[in-house]
């Protein structure tokens, strides 16, 4: 159960992360990590409340990290220009 927990803390974190910079759009990458996490769910990979509020949690570190990032990426962008 700690390691789901641990998991849950990183990984929805870094998927958004993740996501979001390969598409360049921070809403397209938490749009595909809760789609991943509902399926994980729906399979029966989430057991409890405190691991969905953790991964909740999670999701939304990594929506306003990247949501940091691809700002920072267009305006680098803006300032090349």
């Amino acid at each position: 159960m700690l390691g789901k927990l641990i998991a849950g803390l990183i990984f929805p974190c870094l998927l958004v992360i993740l996501f979001s910079r390969v598409t360049y759009n921070h809403i397209v990458g938490l749009l595909l990590t809760l789609a991943l996490i509902s399926v994980s769910a729906y399979k029966g990979y989430t057991h409890s409340w405190p691991l969905i509020i953790i991964d909740g949690i999670s999701l939304t570190i990594g929506f306003w990290y990247s949501k940091r990032m691809v700002k920072n990426f267009k305006r680098k962008k803006m300032n090349e220009e």
